[in-house]
């Protein structure tokens, strides 16, 4: 027979809370999770680099029946456009039932992650080995790009304005790239250094070759002949890579991780994590209340700064632009709206739990987390949301049966980092971080949960089809 409850008991029913594990409370899922995450996988795998998002994100858009925007033509509910900007960065709309000046519904993800980017002078030899120098982009562990396979993205434009593009490393027949670290014997030296300096910077250095061009009188055959390949392959030059944007990635695919498959590993899931479901609920989202803005991001991982990053105009230009369209008033516009800030938490990891404090953590398989604030410590850089807003977004998700759990970026004093909010906050928008749980964010190999992945999708389908 069951307990019976005290009054207690029947109390601490009604006053207390805990968010539930969804494999427990709703196994339904499990599968449904599963299905959207092999979708998901196969985005991560063919969109490692923000250009390569955009290019995917377009053409889904495009099938889909979105048309490039034009400020000179007149859109009417139900029309579908969407926008790039300088290949790094796209927006995409659903026009709405309702008066534009009741404000929009934006999503903002970014696509930019952590990575190696070569400088602009990137090859040498040394002791008969041909070498790439890199410049890390964004906030990475840097002892944990050591000895691992290396694939190469991006792009060099030519002295004719062609364009190289490289994707070198991910078919199973490729060659791949590696940084090397000494081995345990002769590290004694080495293991005195923090962990910060395990591998310095200047010593994310790329091995690119080890045969030397076949000529006596060349002053470094090694480099001339990594050089000499590059330009039978891609017809490019070393001085071409001054204009260039190449990135190093891991080149591993994502895999199912855990023998019961919950879980995905991947490199660059934040925040690809939010930006495929977002891209999803955003071709899925036909004959919305609120006109819809889907905005995938760049420059998220080293402040949102440059004309692709959020902290430009680029995404307020777009939103004016509609408004103007539409014939209203962009302040007002601005001032009715409202935002996800679709970016990712760290998840409680019980291995490290020192820098987190347990309460105000998320956990994996816990649903979606909604970030009141970001920054570090004293809220330093976080737009941090309202209680109204903060209600709203909690009612759309509990109507649509969306699990979501509160979550802080650790405990106060052990760190923190910052998203898009505080720049859609500028242009007088309400705005919260919504996104998923990681394990081992920023590293080339991070962990999420699929059931945490599907609520991020049907939260950001709740948020768009919310007719208040």
């Amino acid at each position: 027979m069951p307990k019976k409850k005290t009054g207690g008991t029947k109390i601490e029913e009604e006053l207390c809370w805990e968010y539930p594990n969804i494999a427990e409370k709703a196994p339904e899922q499990i599968k449904k999770a599963a299905e959207f995450a092999e979708g998901y996988k196969h985005f991560l795998s063919v969109c490692k680099i923000e250009r390569e998002c955009v290019n995917y994100a377009e053409a889904a858009l495009v099938e889909a029946g979105y048309e490039r925007f034009d400020p000179a033509k007149k859109y009417k509910a139900g029309d579908r456009v969407y926008d790039v900007n300088r290949g790094k960065s796209i927006l995409a709309t659903v026009f709405g039932t309702r008066d534009i000046r009741d404000g929009v519904r934006i999503n903002g993800a970014h696509i930019d992650s952590p990575r190696l980017d070569l400088k602009p002078n990137p090859v040498y030899e040394k002791d008969e080995i041909a070498y790439f120098k890199t410049h890390y982009y964004g906030g990475i562990r840097k002892y944990q790009w050591g000895t691992i396979p290396l694939a190469m993205h991006g792009v060099i434009v030519r002295k004719d304005q062609t364009k190289a593009n490289f994707n070198l490393g991910e078919d199973p027949g490729d060659p791949v790239f590696y940084i090397s670290d000494l081995l345990p014997h002769l590290a004694a030296k080495q293991n005195q250094r923090p962990l910060s300096e395990g591998l310095k910077g200047e010593e994310l250095n790329i091995i690119i070759g080890s045969t030397p061009y076949p000529d006596e009188d060349v002053r470094e055959p090694f480099r001339l002949q990594v050089l000499k390949i590059l330009n039978e392959k891609y017809g490019i030059t070393e001085r071409d890579f001054a204009r260039a944007e190449i990135e190093m990635v891991p080149a591993d695919k994502p895999r199912d991780v855990g023998l019961d498959r919950s879980l995905v590993g991947a490199y660059g899931q934040d925040d690809k994590v939010c930006a495929y479901p977002a891209l999803i609920a955003q071709l899925e989202t036909k004959n919305p209340a609120f006109t819809t803005v889907t905005v995938l991001t760049d420059k998220e991982e080293i402040g949102s700064l440059g004309n692709t990053g959020l902290h430009s105009d680029y995404v307020r230009n777009y939103i004016t632009a509609l408004c103007e369209n539409q014939g209203a008033d962009a302040k007002e516009v601005f001032a009715n709206s409202a935002c996800l800030s679709a970016d990712v938490n760290s998840a409680y990891d019980p291995t490290f739990s020192d820098v987190f404090e347990k309460k105000n953590a998320s956990y994996l398989n816990h649903g979606v987390v909604l970030t009141k604030y970001t920054g570090a410590r004293g809220k330093s850089g976080s737009s941090d949301a309202s209680a109204e807003y903060m209600a709203k977004v909690i009612d759309i998700m509990d109507r649509a049966g969306v699990y979501w759990q509160i979550g802080e970026l650790g405990a106060v004093d052990a760190g923190g980092g910052g998203t898009i909010a505080q720049f859609v906050a500028m242009m007088n928008i309400d705005v919260v971080d919504l996104g998923v749980p990681v394990l081992s964010m920023h590293s080339p190999f991070e962990i999420t949960s699929k059931l945490d992945l599907y609520n991020t999708y049907l939260a950001f389908k709740a948020f768009y089809e919310a007719e208040d």
